[in-house]
């Protein structure tokens, strides 16, 4: 459990100094440049690799982005203190996913290289005109809308909340955030569950997994939480926040990240185990498709890279309380979930082995490279923690 500390720094708010760091935003715009150049050059020379290429760096972009959105509404709804430091960050990361929306258009106008079901008229597969209710264009498109919106306008309002308590300092503000997380919560399992059926799942219509939510919320968490360690580090290098986030916040970010590396390994096994040991043909094909020809050594790279390693690493104490050598397990994460979207999305594609293309770097380049020049450019307009928080002194005394 945590504890406070008697020690009590004065909290001022501290501001990133955008031009100190021209030099990054200066290299993110131009791999965004180059990664969404080729990506729509690729888009009308090769539109099916194009569209799988582009659904894989969307899903990992939005995995993580969703993630940090999720410790937000969480940090609320529990009323946490240690998180108070560092919420400032999810809720700039966070205000990316409009930008998701947009990167999410390509999705919708390459949906017939992507969607089988798109291309089978009605009468032709028993099977999908018994899912056409839910499979249909128009109802897709409307739920990609209304995902999208709720993302963008919860994340919205807890920023403008939160920074808003920048400037009066009224305590009603937290229990406002407080309230909207009770009525995030669950529309947030709703969203990312049905988005990650619509996105990922839905590329092979015949398969259905009840776990299939939970599993993309676990990678998504824990790769989120990763990301924070990686922020937090990179500012406290850069002369920031190095009197508020401390190494007891590093330790406590390195819990959360063992957890959810459990949690994933827990969740994939047993959706693993149960389709196995079911032998249902619609759906078992998922994974026959990924345990054989060369897409078998990826998953099984997948399982030791993302649970064997960091789950040994994080179980030391001594990791979770080095900043460097938990970011590079917090990297070393990062790679393991996009690699865990490449096993998602690319088997689709090619379906007789692994088959590498420089086009599917692009697209992550592209959509990744746009997200850090945005981050960067709001990153310094508020305080880079919530300086007026009525719980950041608890937050600032935590000991592990």
């Amino acid at each position: 459990m945590s504890e406070r500390s008697h020690v009590v720094p004065t909290p001022e708010g501290e501001y990133f100094e955008s031009t100190r760091f021209a030099g990054l935003s200066l290299i993110a715009g131009l791999l965004a440049l180059v990664g969404l150049g080729v990506s729509l050059i690729a888009a009308f020379v090769w539109p099916e690799q194009f569209a799988y290429s582009w659904l894989f760096g969307f899903a990992f972009c939005f995995t993580i982005c969703a993630g940090c959105f999720f410790w937000i509404i969480v940090h609320h709804a529990v009323d946490a203190e240690w998180s108070v430091v560092v919420r400032r960050q999810w809720e700039n990361i966070a205000q990316s996913l409009p930008l998701l929306a947009l990167f999410f258009i390509p999705v919708i106008l390459f949906r017939h290289h992507l969607y089988e079901w798109t291309n089978i008229p009605p009468g032709q597969d028993h099977l999908l005109d018994s899912k056409r209710a839910y499979l249909n264009f128009p109802f897709f498109l409307i739920r990609a809308v209304v995902f999208f919106s709720y993302f963008t306008i919860f994340a919205f309002l807890f920023r403008k909340i939160s920074t808003g308590q920048d400037r009066d300092g009224n305590p009603a503000a937290t229990l406002r955030m407080r309230r909207l997380a009770f009525v995030a919560l669950p529309l947030f399992g709703l969203s990312l569950t049905f988005g990650a059926w619509d996105w990922l799942a839905a590329l092979d219509y015949k398969w259905f997994s009840t776990m299939w939510g939970v599993y993309i919320f676990a990678g998504a968490c824990g790769s989120a939480m990763s990301l924070t360690v990686l922020v937090m580090a990179a500012l406290r290098h850069g002369g920031y926040v190095r009197e508020t986030v401390t190494i007891e916040h590093f330790h406590i970010m390195g819990k959360w990240m063992l957890a959810f590396t459990v949690f994933w390994a827990y969740i994939g096994f047993s959706q693993y185990m149960l389709i196995w040991y079911a032998n249902i043909p619609e759906e078992t094909e998922y994974f026959i498709l990924r345990n054989t020809e060369s897409w078998n050594l990826l998953s099984l790279l997948l399982v030791v890279g993302r649970f064997f390693v960091p789950f040994a690493l994080l179980l030391l104490r001594s990791t979770k309380k080095n900043v460097r050598t938990l970011c590079l397990v917090a990297g070393w994460i990062l790679c393991m979930q996009l690699l865990d979207m490449y096993v998602v999305v690319l088997p689709e594609l090619h379906r007789t082995g692994v088959h590498l293309s420089l086009l599917d770097i692009f697209p992550v380049l592209g959509i990744a490279g746009t997200l850090v020049f945005f981050y960067l450019r709001i990153v310094g307009k508020t305080s880079l923690f919530p300086v007026r928080d009525p719980r950041l002194i608890e937050s600032l005394r935590i000991v592990n």
